[in-house]
């Protein structure tokens, strides 16, 4: 779970997550440029594919090869142990 909260803890990578849930299964090119462009985020490629790595590490972005292109995915699995930790008992809460 600690690699899921570093991995959410920098803004730049939320973005990433973020572009991921509104278009799922984008290129690297892909990514660079919805983010230079909707974000207005001025990123290298390294710097974006680093993020990248960080968040495939902690399991909440997982990538296929097709061809010569790698697409990136969200996957929100590492983020259940999250949610039921502390949302599932409150259910019927004030």
């Amino acid at each position: 779970m600690g690699d899921v909260f570093k991995a959410l803890a920098d803004p730049t990578r939320r973005t990433i997550l973020d572009e991921l849930t509104d278009r799922n299964g984008q290129t690297l090119f892909e990514i660079c440029a919805r983010l230079a462009t909707k974000h207005e985020l001025g990123l290298s490629r390294q710097a974006i594919s680093q993020h990248l790595d960080v968040l495939e590490a902690a399991g909440l972005v997982e990538t296929a090869r097709e061809g010569r292109y790698k697409f990136h995915y969200i996957n929100t699995t590492p983020l259940e142990p999250i949610v039921e930790r502390w949302l599932k008992g409150r259910e019927g809460a004030p």
